[in-house]
């Protein structure tokens, strides 16, 4: 029986009064139809495909809709991905190996990690809007500083493996590459190691795993630069490194510990015992393990090294008007500024993650953290009488915190199944070494009932009647509470910030009070090009702290996690199908890593196809490229050769042919970026992958700009054979104030037999000849998958084109609106932009002195945070508004750019000072506007009510305009004593 179509008066698009009510697609899409027609008609175009036809060059548009399910409702999908999530199973996890069950406040959970005004925060590079989130991660390098023992920490890395390999090349820059050898203790998680080898590979790093005892400080060109000691082990003993780290100091020879941070509470911290850099997860405070992440890793070293130190640091500085100021300090951006000269390409790390283990200090408090160290110790203790008392004994008599190793009883080594199984059927899983040893591990969520089912699995599935305060107090006896020689003797987190907020009430407070501090999209529009900062939809959030997805350990038995696996294939199938590529490796868990990842493919395919002693080692970049390009190119052990861009913006032509054919012998890659870094739909992008290929490179695409393809082109059909995609970007993940990120790579057929493997648990992508792992879990952060997993099935194909084509228009669209008063940059040849554009901003300074800062500053007294400035060209603001954003806030954020030019052109009249303006001291804070002084010409309304709206909704900023050059001089990274916030 055929159906009526019958038009919603509810929904301005397409459909029937039966089609579900909570369509996603025009709640994702923030102009309405009437809109959308309404921009069009301004940009000459009568639909939206006719629109976007002109935009995207013929010989690469997609002819097919893509082949991915129509788009469903919200409420009924997540009733259907509430059945895959059943189908993974919550066992309690004993396998340790750097992941911990944790418990997650919930004044933690409820308010940063599920509150937008937290997750939808961009990096704070622009630092006066965003004192809260610095002031959580400055709490986050204190902690760290105090438990490490070590002076200065960074705000965040990737995960524990990631943290060591950039920790390896650390020691490797520190000895100005004199020393190239590496050490790693096979003592190590394992892997950490594989990342080390990995990275290694990479860098002609001549790394050698290995027991301690054996080290040979001249391994190595040049000897060894540094070596890894994890502390405590991987099997769980507690060892003293203090000669180690004074032999090495003698050899010149930098010391790695890889250290647990609840043991640290109650351990000699590494910082005391010799240790020149300290790494490791913060996973344990407070964050599920979600399959393997995202978690927050940290690293501590000290204060010579700062230089040296990957990732971002936050310090300590003042504003104009003396008041006390955070901001990153120490080139934030490095990678953008040294390119491929670069220590690291880290740009995502993961701020949101080292924000909730900051709280979760907090709120726990110094003294809360021992009891939770103590309490973890005492059951692991308990449960060791327990084993001793059935015959089994550990494999080591060294100290132990929350890990053990256990050989089982005489006569019963055969039996490590019997015990596995039993300890399966009771939910538990157990740690299984090649030589039929089992590991225990224990954590917060350890009780007493857990001890007796271990007990009961290790009796070969009889429960033992044993009492767990008799095996405390035995345990006591023994003297096994105490960590002797080992035990900790110096405070910790005693700044006042660890001792204040261990109510509920004083926690939800400071959190709020900090969230105030911060603009996030929950404010405005956040218009920064090549960031892609759309709307994070609470549907898709809503899965990531089911128990189902967050869980889970990394290295559970697949069995476990078969609603992930489907949710995996299906994710694979749609990125597939939007690249044009034949598979999909997720395991990347940032868009540098990501970029990182596949050049390592390429240079894989290279070295798996090479004739003879030929070596294909040459990456071409254009000098548009992101910075993070070249720094990957050069991690992946490539040589980077820039290739200029003509005029207009576009890869120079001339130049890309003469330095294909000059390296045609050694070109690996070339890296690009499409549409352009300067957002423009280049023309040739067919001819520049074709020029590549006839000289036997192989095409990167960037998938920065995927916001710009997705139902219109893809990177297949522009020629390219591998792309990172950020999914953080295109595909909803939240910035979370800089992190966190993944970055998934698809590839063409020749190049997926190189996907990347694992050695602990190996991914169904990885290939034949599968690279090294690039992350530390086998699936990267699998958590937040589930964001974009959501998002795609609720867009579907319809919806998601329409998303890649209203980006589009409203680029366009806020590009013609100021094109009047400031130039456009660069367009294509019937002057269009793609998702973004770029307003060229320096003939004010050479006119007025007018910066694109003294303009960032001043968007803030009208509620915005800045467009991307100078990049890629100095002197200018990049505008990407994203399909999100409704056209009455496009308008808005162009009325505030034209008062500000308004602004600039009274300063050029000379009816406004050129020095005391609006701009120049702009942001106006609410101290400024209420202060019984008012020091400039012009009057408190125009500084922070320039527009009507602003009577209606003002976000203040915290702070005024910050000293940047006064917080490098005075660097300070960790939290100042109290008098210094009076």
């Amino acid at each position: 029986m055929m159906q009526t179509t019958v038009k919603s008066p509810v929904n301005d698009s397409t459909g029937n009064l039966l089609d579900f009510a909570d369509g996603f697609v025009r709640r994702h899409i923030g102009p309405s139809d009437t809109h959308i027609q309404q921009m069009l008609e301004l940009l000459g175009f009568d639909s939206l495909d006719h629109f976007s036809d002109a935009l995207v060059p013929e010989d690469i548009r997609l002819t097919l809709p893509l082949d991915i399910p129509s788009a469903r409702g919200e409420h009924e999908f997540l009733g259907a991905l509430r059945v895959i999530a059943e189908k993974n199973k919550v066992y309690r996890s004993c396998i340790g190996m750097g992941y911990t069950g944790t418990v997650t406040p919930p004044v933690i959970l409820r308010n940063v990690l599920e509150n937008p005004g937290w997750y939808t925060q961009y990096t704070p590079y622009q630092a006066e809007i965003a004192q809260g989130r610095l002031e959580a991660l400055l709490n986050f390098q204190t902690m760290i500083a105090d438990l490490t023992g070590l002076p200065l920490a960074g705000a965040s890395l990737l995960d524990e493996a990631t943290a060591a390999a950039e920790a390896m090349c650390m020691c490797v820059a520190i000895a100005r590459d004199k020393k190239r050898g590496f050490w790693a203790s096979d003592d190590c998680h394992p892997q950490t190691l594989e990342l080390l080898q990995t990275r290694a590979d990479g860098l002609g790093i001549d790394l050698k795993v290995g027991p301690i005892e054996e080290i040979d400080f001249n391994h190595g060109q040049g000897g060894l630069g540094g070596l890894l000691v994890q502390y405590p082990t991987t099997d769980g003993r507690i060892e003293d490194y203090a000669a180690l780290t004074a032999r090495a100091a003698e050899k010149g020879c930098l010391v790695v510990a890889s250290a647990d941070l609840l043991a640290l509470t109650v351990l000699t911290p590494p910082g005391e015992w010799g240790a020149d850099i300290c790494v490791g997860s913060a996973q344990r405070f407070g964050v599920p393990m979600g399959l393997g992440g995202p978690h927050a890793a940290f690293i501590s070293t000290h204060e010579a090294h700062v230089r040296k130190l990957p990732g971002r640091i936050i310090g300590v500085s003042k504003d104009r008007q003396g008041n006390r100021a955070l901001r990153m300090a120490i080139q934030t951006r490095e990678q953008h500024i040294r390119r491929d000269k670069a220590t690291s390409n880290i740009c995502t790390a993961q701020a949101l993650l080292a924000i909730i283990s900051s709280f979760y200090g907090v709120y726990h408090g110094p003294r809360g953290l021992k009891q939770i160290a103590d309490r973890t110790h005492a059951f692991t203790c308990a449960l060791l009488k327990g084993l001793e008392r059935l015959g089994h004994s550990r494999t080591s008599d060294t100290p132990f915190f929350d890990t053990i190793r256990i050989r089982l009883g005489k006569g019963r080594a055969s039996a490590t199944r019997q015990v596995v199984d039993a300890a399966l059927e009771r939910q538990i899983n157990l740690r299984e070494y090649a030589d039929g040893t089992l590991g225990v591990t224990l954590d917060e969520t350890a009780d007493a009932a857990l001890v007796a089912d271990l007990l009961a699995a290790f009796n070969f599935g009889h429960y033992t009647g044993f009492d767990i305060d008799d095996l405390l107090a035995e345990a006591e006896a023994d003297g096994m509470l105490s960590h002797g020689a080992l035990a900790r003797t110096s405070e910790y987190m005693t700044h006042p910030i660890f001792n204040e907020h261990h109510s509920e009430t004083q926690m939800l407070r400071y959190i709020f009070k900090l969230m105030q501090r911060d603009l996030s999209l929950a404010h405005s529009m956040i218009p920064l090009g090549s960031c892609t900062m759309k709307l994070n939809a609470t549907s898709e959030m809503l899965p990531v702290t089911w128990a189902e997805f967050g869980q889970l350990h990394p290295f559970a038995p697949d069995t476990q996690w078969r609603g992930y696996t489907q949710m995996f294939r299906e994710l694979e199938s749609w990125l597939c199908e939007v690249t044009g590529f034949s598979a999909v490796s997720l395991q990347p868990n940032a868009g540098a890593q990501g970029e990182y990842a596949g050049l390592l493919v390429i240079r894989a395919y290279h070295e798996h196809n090479a004739v003879g002693e030929n070596k294909r080692n040459v990456c071409l970049i254009p000098t548009s490229a992101h910075g993070t390009n070249p720094a990957s190119a050069v991690m992946a052990g490539m040589h980077v050769v820039p290739v200029a861009c003509d005029a207009n913006g576009n890869i120079d032509m001339n130049d890309l042919k003469a330095k294909a054919a000059d390296h045609a012998e050694t070109l690996s890659a070339l890296m690009v970026t499409y549409p352009s870094t300067h957002g423009v739909f280049e023309s040739t992008i067919r001819e520049v992958c074709d020029v590549i290929h006839r000289h036997g490179g192989q095409v990167y695409m960037d998938g920065a700009n995927m916001n710009a393809q997705v139902g219109l082109t893809s990177p297949a059909m522009c020629g390219a054979d591998v792309c990172h995609l950020n999914l953080h970007k295109t595909f909803c993940i939240p910035h979370g104030g800089g992190g966190p990120g993944m970055g998934p790579i698809g590839v063409a057929e020749q190049l997926v037999p190189f996907l990347p493997g694992h050695s602990v648990a190996r991914p169904d992508t990885a290939g034949e000849f599968a690279i090294g792992a690039v992350s530390a879990a086998p699936y990267g952060s699998p958590s937040i998958l589930t964001i974009s997993y959501v998002y795609i099935a609720l867009m579907g194909a319809e919806g998601l084109k329409r998303a890649t084509q209203v980006a589009l228009l409203n680029a366009n669209y806020m590009a013609r609106r100021l094109s009047d008063k400031f130039d456009i940059l660069y367009t294509d040849k019937n002057g269009n932009v793609a998702h973004e554009f770029i307003v060229d901003c320096r003939e004010f300074d050479k006119s007025v002195h007018i910066s694109i800062d003294d303009i960032a500053k001043r968007l803030m007294d009208y509620g915005f945070h800045s467009p991307t400035m100078s990049f890629p060209v100095p002197g200018t603001l990049m505008i990407e508004p994203t399909e999100s954003e409704p056209k009455a806030e496009l308008d808005r954020f162009c009325e505030a750019m034209l008062a500000i030019r308004e602004e600039i052109a009274a300063i050029e009249r000379g009816e406004i000072d050129a020095e005391n303006n609006p701009l120049k001291n702009a942001p106006h804070t609410l101290q400024m506007i209420g202060g019984d002084q008012w020091p400039h010409p012009y009057g408190r309304e125009q500084a922070a009510w320039p527009k009507a709206w602003l009577r209606d909704a003002k976000f203040w900023p915290t702070v005024g305009r910050i000293d940047h050059a006064y917080g490098d001089r005075n660097l300070i990274c960790s939290c100042p004593p109290m008098e210094e916030y009076q």
